[in-house]
């Protein structure tokens, strides 16, 4: 659970830089999506992330499982700690989160993936052409509807690596009386930069002021 969840937040970063390039250079933003596109050695990264994904949700369900066979009765009692709060909140919602966050990923998976990787794998043509990343940024974003749905997606998902950061860390032993406290804050602000390159885009693309939708023009 903690190496899956560590991996996809390392892809998110990748994507959330990729997506911020949109921002400032629509060519810039094409270059990438057309190197990745369809080709062989993106097919195999989705591939395996894919199979990440199935890996950390699978196991998510399972210790859910195991967590309130444990528990027993006791499942729903109020928590009195003086740690609890927003993190808390997040740790014992997870499953919750998690599912609003494949609701999202799916949405995504139509908006994108489907319209750009695998058109192109099986030739179809589509309204805006496949390798038009940007083209498929500005149309799905200037949709109020797709864009209300990508920003509860994406507060679900602040809510879920919150917590999802340091417990893998935790997990896997990088944490100590000093050092779990320090994690926690390193991943609160981490997590917030990230989602906030995703905000960013969507909010930009929604209200039409991206610098990269200008053309030279004053927005």
């Amino acid at each position: 659970m903690s190496v899956t969840g560590i991996a996809l937040i390392l892809f998110l970063t990748f994507h959330g830089c990729m997506n911020v390039v949109a921002l400032f250079s629509a060519e810039g933003y094409n270059m990438i999506c057309e190197f990745l596109g369809a080709n062989w050695y993106a097919v195999v990264a989705t591939l395996g992330l894919a199979a990440l994904a199935v890996i950390h949700i699978v196991y998510a369900f399972i210790l859910t499982a195991q967590n309130r066979t444990a528990r027993g009765d006791n499942r729903y009692e109020v928590a009195t700690t003086v740690n609890a709060g927003k993190v808390e909140w997040a740790s014992k919602n997870m499953l919750v989160l998690g599912i609003i966050v494949v609701l999202g990923l799916l949405l995504h998976l139509w908006n994108f993936w489907y319209n750009m990787m695998f058109a192109e794998l099986v030739g179809a043509m589509p309204a805006i052409s496949p390798t038009d990343g940007f083209g498929w940024i500005k149309e799905t974003f200037s949709n109020p509807v797709f864009s209300v749905l990508y920003l509860v997606w994406l507060v679900a998902l602040w809510f879920h690596l919150s917590h999802g950061f340091w417990s893998a860390l935790q997990t896997l032993g990088l944490n100590g009386k000093t050092w779990f406290c320090r994690w926690k804050v390193i991943g609160l602000i981490y997590v917030t930069l990230l989602l906030l390159c995703f905000v960013v885009v969507v909010l930009a693309f929604w209200f039409g002021c991206a610098p990269s939708l200008c053309d030279g023009a004053c927005c």
